[in-house]
């Protein structure tokens, strides 16, 4: 895909004939990238791997040469390669690309995902394809098949590709994902080769080892240095709204492609509806439209050159939407590896570079951007950290075992998953407590030794014929909008909550519809357009705890005002704003502040941290949503020397338990079926951040008294 002389390199000369014959003459590749060629040795070797390259860096292409080459090499035959993806967006774009690669060569490609209809489902079944694009929640749907039909499907698996592997790894579709890979390793008899691909993460050694999982073939990190690129171009505003952000994007670079980054679907809509006020062409993506709006606004923004695309997250895992002129973030990326995914959609084209606008609508946004680009600047990635203690995903693997296998062993039901590194590191009491509580409860039952699923399981899980327990999150009540027979997307139906004697309306792919039926048995709303009132839509997500490094970047710029990327004239006032604000901080040290707006614990150790200390804390701690990212909320007649004192009686890092608020179990599918002292060691190990408290305890504590 780069300039310069014809493939000759020994790595490329060992990819199959077919292969390299392909790659020059019909694809027109004068060379392979670097990382490409790193590849080709250790994957032809059937190595564990992780492939470590920026956005569009060939990483795709980097893992299927060299399987497509094994393919031929070693007359793999029917379904041989899983090609896992975290969104369907991504699996629908990487379709035709690697349809294309794989039939240069007489190979199939399939895609099964959710949105993929029974008929082409069972198509697949009966002539499976040499490759397929799935999730892990669709391989779960094929592993509870009737067993002929499974294994006619897996007996062939050779090699497993995850794509945007960082976005696995951090939460719980991530050990759902290893869970059932040990499934289909133990259907087809053999160590399946393990692919990941990824951006730059800060831990990649760990990544890979958790990958791998049960595996005992060698494994390799693969990340060579990065091309030479220009220097990226990152500045810095301050808007103070979303109606001034939009203002700004409309003046701003016309007659160019640019793609904005919101980190909520209704500030993606509410934007999009501003944009279109103002006479620019906008389009919409999010997760909550219709994937053929989504489709029809992606092709659009592609053939497009004079437009803006407004996104949340779904467009910054690989989507290809073409060249991009600029990046534009409102607010901040909740993690600097966030921002390299979206920053390196940029600078694709020959003399261009990468370049990103953080446009910040409040005072917090500010410092945080200010802090991330600071980060960045450092060289920091965050670590990604798998959930400590996955019990409740060994629950749901247990009940999908029983309709896998039809009843399964209390005791042999190690076979099949006990290896996962999740399960694997678990003492083996708290995995038999797991089992005996679902027995006693009625989830499973146990018959002389075997298990099946119980009553009180199919009443909990039965709906859909299971199909809620292929998933490991919990879906939220959403209606489907429907303008005639087009499907608009959904919403959750908080949107309807308006006073009787109005019709709701909705804002939905950037544009107000009037809600003219509601059917609530089957969850469907019908809309017309509209061009009087401005619509709104709810969804309900949940903000990510910012890192305890973010938080401590955050008092690094107000320490010392530095902030190393171009600062526009507003941002720069906004800068000293703050800073004469916030003039007590001193880096490296908390700080006890009386203000007008109360007294708090500055520590800058991040949520997850303050909440465990705002628990420690105890009677001198504000009650009712005291703990936030930078500083816990303190009872008016707290001074320093008691908190000094309370500060000094808390517990070590090693043994420190983290306290659990009653309603943390809500958003824990399948938490009915551990034992309460499970359950809570399962949320609180959810919750911890020990490092951070440590620290936040260990740094000097000053008091501060600031007036009006």
């Amino acid at each position: 895909m780069t300039d310069g002389e014809e493939p000759s390199t020994r790595s490329f000369d060992r990819l199959h004939p077919a292969v390299q014959h392909h790659i020059v003459n019909s694809l027109g590749w004068r060379s392979l990238r670097p990382l490409q060629e790193d590849s080709v040795d250790p994957l032809l070797a059937g190595e564990h791997a992780l492939l470590l390259a920026p956005t569009a860096g060939g990483k795709t292409e980097a893992a299927i040469f060299p399987l497509l080459s094994r393919m031929l090499q070693e007359n793999w035959r029917g379904l041989s390669v899983l090609y896992v993806c975290p969104i369907k967006a991504l699996l629908n774009n990487l379709e035709p690309r690697l349809a294309k690669y794989a039939s240069l060569l007489g190979r199939r490609v399939g895609l099964w995902h959710g949105d993929v209809g029974p008929s082409a489902r069972k198509r697949l079944i009966s002539d499976p394809p040499d490759i397929l694009l799935t999730t892990p929640e669709s391989i779960e749907v094929m592993l509870i098949f009737r067993r002929d039909d499974r294994d006619a499907l897996f007996r062939n698996i050779r090699a497993l590709v995850v794509d945007e592997l960082h976005a696995f790894a951090g939460d719980d579709r991530g050990w759902h994902l290893l869970a059932v890979t040990e499934r289909v390793t133990r259907v087809c008899g053999r160590e399946i080769q393990r692919v990941g691909l990824s951006a730059t993460i800060g831990n990649p050694d760990a990544l890979l080892e958790w990958l791998a999982g049960s595996c005992q073939g060698p494994r390799r990190v693969i990340a060579p240095p990065a091309e030479a690129t220009a220097e990226a171009d990152v500045t810095l505003d301050f808007v103070g709204s979303i109606e001034n952000a939009a203002i700004v994007i409309s003046r701003l670079h016309r007659g160019e492609k640019r793609l904005v980054f919101c980190d909520s679907r209704s500030r993606v809509e509410e934007l999009s509806a501003e944009l279109r006020n103002l006479g620019v062409q906008t389009f919409v993506s999010h997760s909550s439209l219709s994937v053929d709006e989504r489709k029809r606004a992606e092709a659009a923004f592609q053939e497009a050159s004079n437009c803006v695309i407004v996104a949340t997250s779904t467009l910054e895992l690989g989507v290809d939407v073409g060249d991009l002129d600029r990046v534009i973030q409102i607010d901040s990326p909740p993690t600097v590896a966030s921002f390299l995914q979206r920053i390196g959609r940029t600078g694709r084209r020959p003399g261009s570079s990468r370049n990103c606008l953080f446009l910040a609508t409040k005072d917090e946004a500010f410092l945080q951007s200010a802090a991330l680009v600071r980060l960045w600047k450092n060289g920091f990635v965050e670590p990604v950290e798998p959930p400590a203690k996955p019990l409740h995903i060994l629950a749901q693997q247990l009940m999908a075992l029983t309709l896998q296998e039809g009843q399964i062993g209390r005791h042999t039901w190690h076979e099949w998953v006990a290896a996962m590194p999740g399960f694997a590191s678990q003492p083996r009491e708290d995995l038999d407590a797991v089992v005996d509580h679902m027995v006693t409860t009625g989830i499973l039952a146990e018959e002389q030794g075997l298990l099946s699923m119980g009553p009180k399981g199919e009443e909990l899980f039965g709906r859909k014929n299971f199909i809620e327990l292929c998933s490991v999150f919990s879906s939220p009540p959403l209606f489907q909008v429907l303008h005639g027979r087009k499907e608009l997307g959904q919403v959750h139906q908080r949107s309807f909550q308006v006073p009787p004697d109005q019709k709701p309306v909705l804002l939905l792919a950037g544009r107000s519809w009037t809600v003219n039926h509601l059917d609530w048995p089957r969850r469907i709303a019908q809309v017309e357009p509209t061009k009087g009132e401005r619509g709104k839509s709810r969804w309900l997500g949940s903000s990510l705890p910012l890192h305890s490094r973010l938080c401590r970047a955050v008092r690094s710029v107000l320490a010392d005002g530095e902030v190393p990327v171009r600062l526009t004239k507003r941002a720069q006032e906004k800068l000293e704003e703050l800073l004469a604000d916030y003039s007590w901080v001193q880096d490296g040290t908390t700080a006890l502040v009386r203000d007008p707006k109360g007294l708090r614990w500055w520590t800058f150790a991040g949520l997850l941290a303050n909440a465990t200390l705002s628990e420690l804390l105890g009677a001198v701690s504000e009650q009712g949503g005291q703990a936030e990212n930078l500083a816990i909320r303190l009872r008016a007649d707290v001074d320093l020397t008691q908190l000094e004192a309370v500060v000094s009686g808390f517990p070590a890092a090693d043994v420190l338990s983290v306290p659990v608020p009653a309603e943390a179990a809500e958003g824990l599918k399948f938490s009915v079926c551990l034992p309460p002292h499970l359950l809570e060691a399962n949320l609180s190990a959810a919750l911890a951040d020990a490092d951070a408290v440590t620290r936040g305890v260990q740094e000097p504590l000053r008091a501060v008294t600031v007036a009006d």
